[in-house]
């Protein structure tokens, strides 16, 4: 994760609770799904800046991190990934047996398990898309078809471009199947903010590269739908550009808004609209022969983006004495073409590794105080599907009993720590919350400099209104439980996300750079405050 732009910085008093640094800040987490956000906060830079007067008085009791265990349960799950795609895509038999995995470690552990299954809106792909770009021969004139066999013998030439590593397709894309004969014309519509030149590419391939003031995948696709597109590529011109492959920019996935794309399309997904996305050098390529010369495009694309998938959300509940609540969670669904060792892989070998943890305290020291629960949860990278979900239908329980909820999402810092970044950071919506975990991270990097040391630990305060500049992203699985629980107040919850992963959402988001002792840090902070709340009535 690259470091913050800050704006102005001040040291100012924080009332009854820590000393702290104000800083306005554009984009905290330029690698958290996409967002761009531009937020004032509270937020403590440990190691580098005083962040606390003292400690607070509670002495608590670090939980213990295996990492050799953390990194067994991320190449497990990670082995489960598709033959070919490598990735855990929601509603596919990767993601079932990933949640199965879970499941079966839970139950194992001693809790109570519980397999939620939900039918969402989900895109499927069906089988190897093709994309190829074909320079036409000589002989046109003789009878020979443009690109076909003969034209070979001509001269015609003919690329095909990699899946996964040239070109991946896109949330929510549809089908496509244009073949060199039909000569399907392909429009350049620079950075897509020209209105005129979305006008003129009505019925042909839409050509976006990206840094436009369009909204995303979202506002692409939107515009492709009023103005009549036939599909869309969208090239990386802005993101990972230079970090992970040569000086090319890799191609990435992103989802669309689905019920954004159903209202644009007047109810229904435009099942005849695919949506890819390309790298830089495999787009500019495409561009040289396609829209800079007189060439010709196939394009197959194999989806079905019109219907419901079953997703999981596995669950392992240890009952306490009372029916207040503790969550934890990650979501174990990846991008399709991709391990996701960091996203989110990270977060669900945290999530059994806390919840190993947690096992061991409560068979030492009896039931705990609070019902703690461990779950993860499918269907994120398309719209947190899972945990919105999981949150509808345990509505009631969670509006009275849910004290906390723990997310775990990407909080890895890459093994590189000198030239990625070595930054974690743990936020929360309530400052009494990110009061505790301010304390137990000073006790941790007292009792634990060997690991601590290493790496700078961030806290946040982010307790706006959904939307609000100082409200917490919505854009992982804590979105639902802070914001739709169906009461007038917000939901409690605290985060972590970390840094340097330039292969977020890529071919190459596998275990080379996986970083397993940074993953205690959070495990270790927030497991600890996790063990001091179910052993009390603290509120």
């Amino acid at each position: 994760m690259a470091e913050p732009d800050i704006i102005e910085a001040e040291v100012a008093d924080a009332g009854d609770w820590k000393q702290a640094v104000i800083m306005k800040i554009v984009n905290p987490f330029p690698t958290l799904k996409g967002q761009i956000l531009a937020i004032v906060v509270v937020f403590i830079v440990m190691g580098a800046i005083i962040i606390a007067n003292s400690k607070g008085a509670i002495e608590y009791e670090l939980i213990d991190f295996d990492e050799d265990r953390a990194r067994g349960f991320a190449e497990d799950l990670v082995g489960l990934g598709h033959p070919d795609w490598k990735g855990r895509m929601s509603g596919s038999a990767e993601e079932a047996a990933a949640a199965e995995y879970i499941l079966n470690h839970f139950e194992e552990l001693g809790f109570i398990p519980q397999l939620n299954t939900y039918e969402v809106p989900m895109h499927s792909i069906n089988s190897e898309p093709s994309l190829r770009a074909c320079t036409p021969g000589t002989a046109g004139g003789f009878g020979v078809v443009p690109c076909s066999t003969a034209d070979l013998l001509a001269g015609a030439v003919i690329h095909e471009f990699e899946h996964r590593i040239d070109y991946v397709i896109q949330g929510f894309s549809g089908q496509s199947d244009f073949n060199f004969n039909q000569n399907i014309a392909v429009t350049y519509l620079g950075n897509g903010s020209d209105n005129a030149s979305w006008e003129a590419a009505a019925g042909t391939i839409g050509y976006v590269e990206a840094g436009g003031t369009i909204g995303g995948n979202t506002g692409i696709m939107t515009k492709a739908i009023e103005h009549d597109l036939a599909a869309i590529i969208r090239v990386n011109t802005d993101y990972n550009c230079g970090k992970i492959e040569g000086e090319d920019c890799v191609a990435i996935f992103k989802g669309t808004g689905h019920d954004d794309i159903m209202n644009a399309n007047g109810g229904s997904m435009p099942a005849d609209l695919a949506f890819i996305a390309m790298s830089k050098d495999a787009g500019e390529q495409l561009k040289s022969m396609l829209i800079d010369n007189s060439g010709r495009i196939e394009m197959q694309i194999d989806v079905t983006n019109d219907e419901e998938l079953t997703i999981r959300a596995p669950c392992g509940t240890w009952y306490g004495k009372s029916d207040e609540l503790l969550i934890v969670g990650a979501h174990h669904d990846t991008v399709y073409h991709g391990p996701g060792a960091v996203d989110d892989t990270s977060g669900s070998a945290s999530v059994l590794e806390m919840a190993t943890q947690m096992s061991e305290i409560f068979k030492e020291r009896g039931d705990p105080e609070r019902t703690v629960r461990f779950c993860t949860w499918g269907g994120e990278e398309e719209g947190l599907w899972g945990s919105r979900a999981y949150v509808d239908q345990y509505q009631d329980e969670l509006a009275s009993n849910l004290r906390l909820y723990i997310n775990l999402d990407m909080n890895h810092a890459d093994i590189d720590l000198e030239t990625r970044g070595n930054s974690l950071t743990l936020f929360g919506n309530d400052k009494r919350d990110v009061a505790h975990i301010n304390d137990i991270a000073l006790q941790y990097m007292e009792e634990r400099s060997d690991i601590a040391d290493k790496y700078e630990i961030r806290l946040a305060v982010l307790d706006g209104d959904k939307g609000d500049p100082d409200g917490m992203p919505y854009n992982s699985d804590h979105g639902p439980f802070v914001y739709d629980r169906g009461t007038s107040t917000n939901g409690r919850a605290v985060v972590c996300y970390g840094s340097g992963s330039w292969e977020y959402h890529t071919y190459l988001d596998d275990l080379t750079h996986f970083n397993e002792e940074s993953l205690g840090v959070s495990v270790v902070i927030y497991g600890t405050y996790l063990n001091y709340l179910a052993y009390t009535q603290e509120t």
